[in-house]
């Protein structure tokens, strides 16, 4: 399976926005974007004058980069949403919420996306009571999400069910904290995802 394995932090300092992809530690003051804004390469701090095309290409980036895709993945899920009914930069953002180990994440069960797809290619987690090994399966509305009965005797699961209680669940999905489970109550809706996308500038980049 390929993924990114370069260092993640530059990947925050290259949008300038924090993407967490280090969990905790961008909530820390050793973020990387806290400490030093400007992008990463010899000529970060330099002002740039940035255009149109400029602008809707770092907000695919950033968007992408956000929720851990290669470029074929994110095009395909773009491929995708133009042909469901509705707008294609909403439909393309739930598409990318409904993702395994994003649901795995926003459940409160990793620390940040990558760590859920290093959970979920473990098998870690089951779907409906089957085994899941697949970060990028779609959920649907209905599906239960739950910790495998082995994993719950790992330490690392039992600290992070020790801290569901601090976590805040997305409205989409129904937390079971006494048996580690999540429903899908609905699937997720533009309204229900808080970073600032701008997904316009997307669509219209791939409309090009």
């Amino acid at each position: 399976m390929a993924r990114y394995t370069g260092a993640v932090c530059k990947l925050c300092r290259r949008e300038g926005t924090k993407l967490f992809l280090k969990g905790d530690r961008c909530l820390s003051g050793k973020c990387s974007v806290d400490r030093r804004p400007s992008a990463p390469g010899q000529h970060g701090a330099a002002r740039k004058q940035v255009k149109e095309y400029g602008l809707q290409m770092r907000e695919k980036q950033m968007t992408k980069r956000y929720y851990g895709v290669l470029e074929t993945q994110f095009h395909n899920y773009f491929d995708k949403a133009s042909k469901i009914e509705g707008m294609t930069g909403s439909n393309l953002l739930s598409l990318l919420e409904r993702r395994l180990d994003n649901v795995i994440y926003r459940m409160g069960m990793a620390e940040s996306r990558k760590e859920a797809r290093q959970l979920v290619l473990h098998g870690h987690f089951k779907i409906n009571d089957k085994k899941a090994t697949i970060p990028s399966m779609l959920i649907r509305a209905g599906d239960v999400i739950s910790l495998a009965e082995g994993s719950r005797k790992s330490e690392k699961f039992k600290t992070l069910i020790d801290e569901l209680d601090t976590k805040i669940s997305p409205k989409w999905l129904e937390l079971d904290r006494e048996h580690i489970t999540a429903r899908v109550v609905s699937l997720p809706v533009r309204e229900d995802i808080d970073f600032p996308f701008e997904e316009h500038l997307i669509v219209e980049l791939y409309s090009k």
